[in-house]
């Protein structure tokens, strides 16, 4: 199942909300949100999991929530 969300990684976006959503919940400074998730998607350390319409990923005390059909990253936190 893990295969599906990381074979259609060039479909992974999020608006411009989203990005500035992103950026202040996870406390990263970078240009390409969209890059930085992608990457941290991509190790393989990272646990990829799917419930209802949505996937869950995470790693290194991060969450991102991606939606299922259309690959949008709808957020991302730090875990406790």
């Amino acid at each position: 199942m893990k295969q599906e969300l990381l074979s259609n990684m060039d479909k992974i976006h999020t608006t411009e909300m989203g990005k500035e959503r992103i950026r202040k919940n996870l406390q990263v400074d970078t240009k390409n949100i969209v890059e930085y998730c992608k990457s941290k998607l991509l190790d393989g350390n990272c646990i990829i999991y799917k419930c209802g319409k949505n996937w869950y990923c995470e790693i290194d005390n991060i969450k991102m929530t991606i939606h299922s059909h259309s690959y949008t990253i709808i957020t991302a936190h730090r875990m406790p």
